[in-house]
């Protein structure tokens, strides 16, 4: 059997550069309207799995990844989210708790994050963004492979990526690392991607 594990990352390098350049054009483009509606609403179909999370995971938006902080704030236990967090530059990244208006403080890899005090969470529905996906759940995230090491640790873990509509391909090239995704939410539609959600 060939190992094909080098192709796989030489592609989603090739492909990483092709779709930031597409997201960086598209969200800069986009006109007011469409900025003020854009992951603003949760999907009917989210609303009520999300009221039986009591903590929801998400993320600080970066560059022109779509925020969603507004959309989720208020969903969850008392309004709590949990955000992404990393203690030093490495392969471990967690989740800690956070409302809108706790201090944000900026993490080793430039990111927004909750502050190293902020309490320890384990979230069972979690948004993250991505810099690709296919409707089959394929997703190309930043290349760290953070969410895809937390993931394989919490396999119960509800996933939903996050991205615009033209970050989508036919086919995301995979390793078996890669954890697939539950669904898709972009500004134009939710793409179930399997069973679970």
């Amino acid at each position: 059997m060939t190992d094909l594990s080098g192709d796989v990352a030489a592609q989603k390098h090739v492909l990483r550069d092709r779709l930031r350049f597409r997201r960086r054009h598209f969200a800069a483009n986009l006109d007011d309207m469409a900025q003020l509606a854009a992951f603003r609403a949760l999907p009917a179909a989210l609303v009520e799995r999300l009221a039986h999370h009591a903590v929801v995971g998400a993320y600080v938006a970066w560059n022109d990844e779509p925020d969603i902080l507004p959309m989720v704030a208020g969903v969850g236990e008392a309004g709590a989210l949990a955000l992404p967090h990393h203690r030093m530059r490495g392969p471990v990244m967690d989740f800690r708790r956070w409302r809108p208006g706790d201090s944000l403080t900026k993490g080793p890899w430039g990111t927004q994050q909750p502050t190293n005090d902020a309490p320890p969470a384990e979230p069972r529905l979690i948004f993250c963004p991505l810099v690709g996906f296919d409707r089959r759940g394929g997703r190309i995230g930043q290349g760290g492979g953070h969410y895809d090491r937390y993931f394989a640790a919490h396999p119960a873990a509800l996933r939903i990526g996050v991205g615009w509509s033209v970050q989508e391909i036919d086919a995301c090239p995979s390793e078996s690392t890669d954890a697939t995704l539950d669904a898709v939410l972009t500004e134009q539609e939710l793409i179930l991607c399997g069973d679970r959600l």
